[in-house]
């Protein structure tokens, strides 16, 4: 299955204000994620390496406590177990987020939300 349609799949709720569907292969997990404006993202750490390109609208995304004000093109590199929060500023806030290896937890989410 080389091609995704995220439109395909219902969004789950990873945090308050936080949802979008997810995608997965045997080493990566990829979720397009809408966060409403206002909405927090609290700080948390995982062992995960993580990408995240913002899409759309504005976001302050602190990662080890340096804190940036990030527009639409630009991206975050977050190694795994470093702490790791953020905050919507606009709405329409969009991002692909892409994790290594596959969260689980994600998934396990997405079963339970499908009834699984």
């Amino acid at each position: 299955m080389p091609y995704f349609d995220f439109k395909s799949k219902p969004p789950i709720k990873i945090w308050e204000g936080i949802n979008g569907p997810i995608a997965t292969s045997d080493q990566l997990l990829f979720g397009y994620f809408s966060i409403e404006e206002g909405a927090v993202l609290p700080t948390h750490q995982h062992p995960h390496e993580q990408w995240s390109h913002l899409i759309a609208g504005e976001f302050e995304f602190n990662i080890g406590g340096e804190i940036m004000h990030m527009k639409p093109g630009m991206s975050a590199y977050i190694p795994g177990n470093v702490p790791h929060s953020g905050r919507a500023l606009t709405a329409g806030v969009i991002f692909l987020d892409c994790f290594s290896p596959v969260r689980e937890d994600f998934v396990d989410k997405e079963k339970h939300q499908d009834g699984g």
